[in-house]
Parts: structure tokens; sequence; C-alpha cells
């Protein structure tokens, strides 16, 4: 049986993990169904890189600057991308 940290943090039994094909770098969705909680891993790379630069664009206009992640990305939402392409590779060559 999993354990919530202070932080409300769980780790998903290795098992469960594997069932799914969620690698590190893999986004999941969290949500409630029916009253308990669902982790749905996301399916396409692109369409969750789409997403983060949708976020950044939309944060950074709220601060009056803007830069697309490929272009002078910050560098912890670079190296979270580059994670999951290669969850993304790891999977296609599976």
């Amino acid at each position: 049986m999993a354990t919530v940290d202070s932080k409300g943090r769980i780790v998903l039994p290795q098992e469960v993990r594997e069932r799914l094909g969620i690698i590190p770098g893999t986004e999941v969705e969290i949500h409630e169904e029916e009253g308990k909680a669902v982790v749905e891993p996301e399916d396409d790379p692109d369409q969750i890189i789409e997403r983060m630069e949708q976020l950044i664009e939309e944060t950074s206009s709220e601060h009056g600057e803007t830069t697309p992640l490929h272009e002078g990305a910050d560098p912890i939402a670079q190296k979270h991308r580059d994670a999951v392409r290669r969850g993304a590779e790891k999977t296609d060559d599976e």
C-alpha cells in the first residue's frame, strides 16, 4: 500500500508504472472519479510540449514578455521537455 508524504506525494508501485508505461519524465493527469484518485499517463509528448509552451506564453504574457520554449528556454523547462521527449522515444522503441 502506498503512503502519502507530508507534501502530498505518493510513489506508484513499480508493477503499476510498468503496466501503464509510466517512466521518469512521463506527464500524468490526476483527477477524481467517483470518490477515487485516478492517475492517467499522457500519450502524446507533442501535446504535452504544446501545452507547456502555451502555459509559458500565458504566464510570460502576464509579465509582459514571451519566450517560446524552443528559443532560449528556461533551463528547467528545457530539461523537463527533454525528459518528455526521451520518454516518448523510449516508448516508441519498445
